[in-house]
């Protein structure tokens, strides 16, 4: 537990200078943490099958790619080159017809890849502009996902009882995700109403942000599906008590993407 707490003592520290000063360095410190999430992404898929370097090379060169050609127009519509997305799909696809070994690359490893470079790098984009837009938003954003991932697992371990996944995840329990979500949106609708916006509608700003609460703990389901598949307990040791990066960020991924729809909403 204390190697947990110091942990999160040193993560704090790190990001609050971050998102305060913003700027080029939140742009840096965003680029940093897709470039570790698809490393910890390619190195759990290697635990049981190697990746040629050339594809590997590839995830590295794309994600920056795509983290900084997403620009959002001024009637909040995404865009993206359709030449990026071409030339993703030939760089991953290709490749399995010029290797012809399954046991050295498949259309498996293609999908894996592809998958892992769009929604990290469509996400991570999605940070980015969020911040940009509105840091304060971005805040509510990360509070739902923190808040609801906090009371769930206190809630859970003092009174759950009813396994939620056992099968993905033997410790979550309904009950933890019921109080999760509860206590999640209280403080997250609390804080958009006191700092964001307090002329919101509120009905609607409850409702969305239940919503991603529960978007949220099914993207935590998500990413450990994929460490019960590999047989790992995080994504690495990067931070001790708490896993890699994408164990912290699995649920916000989630939720940057849930959110894009219900940006003229709230």
């Amino acid at each position: 537990m204390m190697t947990r707490i110091i942990s999160a003592i040193v993560m704090v520290l790190i990001v609050i200078p971050v998102f305060v000063i913003g700027g080029d360095l939140f742009k840096v410190g965003i680029f940093l943490i897709s470039m570790l999430g698809m490393k910890e992404y390619i190195e759990i898929k290697e635990t049981k099958k190697d990746l040629p370097i050339l594809i590997k090379l590839f995830s590295y060169c794309f994600i920056p790619v795509i983290l900084f050609t997403i620009n959002m127009t001024d009637d909040l519509i995404l865009h993206i080159d359709f030449k990026i997305i071409t030339g993703l799909l030939l760089l991953v696809l290709l490749p399995v017809v010029l290797y012809h070994e399954r046991e050295k690359y498949s259309l498996n490893d293609a999908n894996y890849v592809f998958m892992g470079i769009m929604f990290l790098g469509i996400a991570m984009s999605l940070c980015n502009t969020y911040y940009f837009m509105d840091k304060m938003k971005l805040l509510y954003l990360v509070l739902v996902t923190v808040m609801t991932d906090t009371f769930a697992y206190f809630t859970g371990m003092l009174i759950g009882r009813h396994k939620l996944l056992e099968s993905v995840s033997p410790k979550k329990t309904w009950e933890g995700s019921v109080g999760g979500t509860v206590f999640g949106t209280f403080i997250a609708v609390c804080f958009y109403i006191t700092i964001v916006n307090p002329n919101v509608n509120l009905l609607h700003l409850i409702g969305i942000t239940i919503v991603l609460s529960i978007v949220g703990q099914l993207g935590d389901l998500f990413f450990s599906a994929i460490k019960r598949y590999f047989g790992k307990k995080d994504f690495s040791n990067l931070m001790p008590g708490h896993g890699g990066i994408l164990d912290r960020i699995d649920s916000l991924i989630f939720v940057l993407l849930a959110y894009s729809f219900f940006l003229t909403i709230i």
